[in-house]
């Protein structure tokens, strides 16, 4: 059966029920309650999220220190970011996403270097405090020009009970710099999710709390940050454009090509604009509570959201950002016309199925609509309750919707649906592939981007007809076809 042409919440729910039908009958059970359909009209959403997966089932979560170490705390440029344990957490030690950052890797950037204490054996039986406290010494005296190093704690740390706050505190006071120890040990929380809150607490409680901005920062009516974008591609850049054109200081970025002193500066603006909500929430209503800045979440990803983030931004400010806010978005029209023209005859009535941690499963929905695209299913990664309250209003009736899928359920779930494109993550970018169907990456743009902003746009719009209209699609098939 084959569900392309006929996606009615009936002949959703009779998909749902055929992919859950393979689980045992517990499993099928648990499952069920995290798989949905999106219903007319509807405020709520019942799809069950933020709970442990099944262990054995294939999930495509991270952990709580990849939440923290590379999401929010690893993308500050100037400082060093520690990666507190073993070695096999390779990925973040070694390596890292595409923040994009402008600086001079070893002077006053280190984004694309990478540390580790590299525990060994005996480090787990007699402790690691003095190999930690060596590490820091040792960056010290290699970048004496850090501003200041985090300590991301992996999970033999919280097993043996390492005091690295002790640590931190010490050689903070020796060195003269901040050091924040990050307790995000990988087996905390049920997904990267806890990584994210967690790296969240320690900014308010050792930067905000216990450090002093390096440089006093004068004030203006206009002063504003940019919280949750983590400059994947040069994202966070295309958003500091568009505020910046209707006449808002950009006071703070975090973390995509942010620093140690923005943070420190942040509780001096006037609003705070979220983009990623999930990551970056926890922080921003300390601020609400603490210093009385309103938040907003705002979303990029094409023209018609651009504009009604830009309006519900400039309405926060007086006329004058006001009628800024419309001229801008006139200024780009005559582009934003030429990408649809371009492009939507190519993409109109293709189908999309998407599947991404964060934001995206709800803010892209709207780029693909204004390409003429239809989003069939979307679903999250680490998702809570209130992400899934925040996506009915971008998805139709009869949509499907996915927490936390399984490789075997989203697998029979694009083979029934039979999508023109999957957009979601590395991990399952060649399992489609193989099948036949084109993808895209949206977790780093398939190493293009930016997407946000009206000239990300043109890109989005010009990479999703390239993997859509590639003619490779009519020269290859599955084996299993």
């Amino acid at each position: 059966m084959s569900l392309a042409n006929e996606q009615t919440k009936e002949a959703t729910q009779a998909l749902i029920d055929e992919v859950l039908e393979a689980y045992p009958e517990k499993s099928r059970k648990r499952r069920a309650k995290h798989i949905g359909i999106q219903k007319a009209e509807a405020k709520d959403c019942d799809v069950k999220s933020n709970v442990k997966s099944i262990p054995g089932v294939m999930t495509i979560r991270g952990c709580a220190y990849a939440g923290s170490k590379g999401v929010v705390w690893g993308p500050i440029k100037d400082m060093i970011h520690i990666s507190h344990g073993p070695v096999g957490c390779g990925y973040y030690s070694w390596s890292g996403r595409r923040n994009y950052y402008i600086g001079v890797t070893g002077v006053d950037s280190w984004g694309t270097m990478h540390f580790t204490s590299d525990f060994q054996e005996k480090d787990i039986v007699f402790g690691g405090d003095k190999k930690l406290a060596k590490v820091i010494d040792e960056i010290n005296d290699l970048f004496p020009l850090v501003n200041g190093i985090s300590i991301q704690s992996e999970c033999p740390i919280g097993l043996i009970g390492d005091d690295i706050e002790a640590v931190a505190r010490n050689k903070s006071a020796e060195i003269g710099k901040p050091i924040i120890p990050v307790r995000c040990e990988g087996f905390r929380g049920v997904s990267q999710s806890l990584g994210h809150h967690i790296a969240n607490d320690t900014i308010r409680d050792w930067v905000f709390e216990k450090s002093e901005p390096r440089a006093e920062l004068e004030t203006t009516p206009y002063d504003v940050t940019i919280i949750g974008d983590y400059n994947i591609g040069g994202d966070a850049w295309s958003s500091r454009i568009l505020l910046e054109e209707i006449g808002l200081r950009v006071i703070a970025q975090w973390s995509g090509d942010g620093t140690l002193a923005e943070l420190e500066n942040t509780p001096k603006a006037k609003v705070n604009l979220i983009h990623c909500y999930r990551s970056m929430n926890y922080i921003a209503r300390h601020m609400e509570e603490k210093f009385n800045i309103p938040w907003m979440e705002y979303n990029f990803f094409g023209p018609s959201q651009i504009a009604e983030s830009l309006r519900k931004i400039a309405a926060l400010f007086d006329d004058k950002i006001q009628a800024n806010a419309e001229a801008v978005i006139a200024k780009y029209q005559p582009l934003i016309d030429g990408i649809i023209a371009k492009y939507k005859p190519r993409l109109n009535g293709k189908k999309v199925m998407l599947y991404v941690g964060g934001l995206r499963p709800r803010h892209v929905v709207d780029a693909y609509h204004d390409l003429g695209m239809e989003v069939t299913g979307t679903g999250y990664e680490f998702a809570h309750n209130d992400d899934y309250q925040r996506t009915t209003h971008y998805t139709k009736e009869g949509t499907l919707i996915y927490d936390d899928v399984t490789a075997y359920e989203f697998e029979k779930f694009v083979e029934k649906l039979d999508p023109d494109l999957v957009a979601s993550g590395i991990k399952e970018k060649y399992v489609f592939q193989k099948m036949g169907k084109p993808f895209r990456q949206m977790h780093s743009w398939d190493y293009s981007g930016p997407y946000h902003g009206y000239d990300g746009f043109a890109i989005f719009a010009r990479d999703m007809d390239m993997a859509i209209n590639n003619p490779v699609w009519n020269l290859t098939k599955a084996p299993w076809a």
